[in-house]
């Protein structure tokens, strides 16, 4: 699982800064790398991904950063400008049609990910699938019915522990469903809040993003089952906060928390 150590990384989607900017800003949080948005209104867009991949590797190197994964489309373009660049994992979250039913969504998306393996194979990519809270594949169940059958050198789980929670499963049993598959594990906290008050017929709910600590999914039992299980991967804090006035504070403080369990 790359280095004999697990890496601590930031999605940088909170940032939306030019690129000597944010290495700096990263940087100065003390990351060891990033997953890196390839998305419009970011510098690296798929529209420019052939060149721009480049210069953000070498940007962020320059700060002893490395671009450990990035989330962004999966065409030949994209592909290709990682591999040349040596980003290994692209990752994605797959959703699940409104009307389709979820296993004729599974079913299409197998087809879609058979699809795509002649390219991954080709470029040597990995496509990291990550679990989704609401209508995508959502828990580490969904992620082995999905990837049965694939190499993970190729078609990988992303584990995210919030999303995880949300969806109610117990982080060991998770970790030990993915386990044949795992490439990276996402540290993120949620909790559901009340979004109608007592007086509604009907109560709702939703996430509301918050620290490491607050959440109902337990980071330091997370971190148990990856110590237990030597674990030496990337651990990506996606940086995603309710509050999002406060995401340098809020990230700065769940970094050290992390690399107190980790």
């Amino acid at each position: 699982m790359g280095d004999q150590r697990i890496r601590l990384t930031v999605f940088t989607k909170p940032w939306r800064m030019p690129l000597p900017e944010l290495a700096a800003h990263v940087s100065a949080l003390g990351f060891d790398g990033v997953e890196l948005p390839v998305r419009p209104g970011y510098p690296v867009d798929p529209g420019n991904v052939g060149v721009e991949l480049s210069r953000a590797v070498a940007i962020l190197g320059d700060r002893g950063i490395r671009i450990d994964s990035i989330a962004g489309p999966t065409d030949e373009r994209t592909i290709a400008a990682c591999a040349a660049c040596g980003v290994p994992v692209i990752r994605v979250c797959l959703e699940i049609r409104r009307g389709e039913g979820y296993m004729a969504g599974e079913a299409r998306l197998r087809r879609e990910l058979d699809a795509l393996l002649p390219l991954l194979d080709q470029y040597g990519v990995t496509l990291g699938v990550q679990n989704h809270s609401g209508a995508y594949v959502c828990n580490a169940m969904g992620l082995r019915s999905l990837l049965t059958g694939y190499d993970p050198r190729r078609v990988a789980a992303v584990w995210d522990a919030a999303h995880n929670a949300l969806n109610g499963e117990e982080p060991e049993m998770a970790l030990d469903i993915v386990w044949p598959w795992l490439r990276m594990v996402n540290l993120k906290n949620a909790f559901w809040r009340r979004t109608r008050g007592p007086e509604a017929e009907v109560a709702e709910w939703s996430p509301y993003w918050t620290s490491g600590r607050q959440g109902i999914a337990s980071w330091p039992r997370v971190a148990c089952e990856l110590r237990r299980r030597g674990y030496a991967g990337v651990v990506c804090l996606t940086a995603e906060y309710s509050d999002e006035a406060s995401v340098d504070r809020l990230v700065a403080e769940d970094l050290a928390f992390a690399r107190s369990l980790l």
